[in-house]
This record gives C-alpha cells, structure tokens and sequence, in this order.
C-alpha cells in the first residue's frame, strides 16, 4: 500500500485509550501519521494538512447534556471543519459520535449499555466484516441525515458512512489488554450487564486473532475505498 505524503492524524483521547491496533495497521501499511493527545493539547489548526482523521474512543460523549469537557465540543468543530474541506474521517466509538454529532445527528445516552466483544449485522460486508468487534458504549449515535446505515448491533446502528467518512459504534482498534484496563475501571457498571473484567478479558482472548484480522480487514477497505 503507498504511502500519502500528508500523514494520517490520530486523536486520542486519554491514555487508557491508545491507537493500538490501528497505529500497528499504520506502521505495517508504511503510512505516515501523527498521534495528537486531544484531550490535553489544542487541536491542528487545519485538518487538510492530514491524509485523513481518525478520532478514537473516550470515556466522555458529546451528547449535550453529558457535562463534557470543552475539548470534546471543539474536535466536534474540527471534524466538522475535516467533512467540510473533503479530508475522510474515521470515528471509532466516540469517535463514531463525534462524527455523528459533526454532521448534524444527535448522540443519547442508551437504553442499556453494550460491553463485550461480538458479531455485528452488516450491510456492507466488503467494507465491515461481520466482526467479532469490542463493544464497549453507554451511547448510541444516530445515522446522520443522507448518510447510510451500514451495520447494526443489539442497541442500534453500528456504522455509518457518509461519502469517505465511515462512523463506528465499536472499537476495531482495541486488543482485549487495553479493554481490561477499561473494565477493571468500569466494574460496577460492568455488573449490570452481568459482566466482570475477567469474563470480558477471557471472551476477547478467545477471539483476539480473529478480530485483529478483521480490523485490518476494515482499515484496509476503508483506506483503498
């Protein structure tokens, strides 16, 4: 695969959230990018520096009334600013709401939250392989007006695409190692779905190979797309 002579931007978002399996797809595809801690550090001024944008996961959403801190509203703005001047998104989880929230759709809170590692229904399995892929949510996004639904899981869509944008409810990016910090965080609302962080850690070993698999699987197609 070539390499863009504009590198990739990668927000993270904290650092219990890094790149992980796509920063591994991105060296092996040789493609030049920049990992940016958006949660600390005041955003690229233009983002068609960038041969794309990918947001990634967070603890925080940019529902409205989520009490968010002010840097999740202003990558809202710059994703905004990302559709508007044709350089392609990829929103992973927040990522995918933020995405969501950038192009007009609401972001809510779920009616019951989504945490384990699963098939999705797709529509679109040239571009979104049917997993297993981490869900790990309390929000939901709507698919933003004159974009198409392309994958569905038990709480509502899964992704999006919006001309070369493409919004994920799941984490692709995610090895079953950096989900365990994030249950061991999350334990008593882990409990509700009737999970523990072992029984999550234990679940995603068992399908690691196979969703590292189907992650490059979704960067590639989404990257040749």
């Amino acid at each position: 695969m070539p390499s863009s002579a504009r590198p990739a931007l990668v927000l993270q978002h904290g650092d219990s959230g890094p790149p992980d399996l796509l920063e591994r797809w991105l060296r092996e595809r040789e493609l030049p990018h920049l990992v940016h801690p958006a949660w600390r550090d005041p955003l690229p001024g233009d983002p068609s520096r960038f041969a794309f944008v990918a947001s990634l996961g967070s603890q925080w959403s940019p529902a409205p009334d989520s009490g968010a801190p002010g840097w999740v509203a202003d990558e809202v703005a710059f994703l905004r600013a990302a559709v508007d001047r044709g350089v392609p998104v990829l929103g992973l989880c927040f990522g995918g709401q933020a995405l969501a929230a950038a192009l007009g759709a609401r972001v809510r809170r779920a009616a019951r939250g989504e945490v384990g590692w699963s098939d999705v229904e797709t529509r679109d399995p040239d571009l979104i392989p049917p997993g297993p892929w981490l869900q790990f949510h309390w929000d939901v996004f709507d698919v933003p007006a004159g974009a198409t639904e392309v994958a569905r899981s038990a709480t509502g869509p899964a992704a999006f695409t919006a001309g070369p944008h493409l919004g994920l409810q799941f984490h692709p990016e995610t090895t079953p190692e950096v989900a365990d910090g994030w249950a061991r965080v999350e334990r008593d609302r882990l409990a509700t779905l009737g999970l523990t962080p072992e029984s999550l850690l234990a679940q995603g070993r068992a399908v690691a190979e196979r969703a590292a698999a189907a992650a490059f699987a979704l960067f590639d197609r989404w990257y040749a797309r």
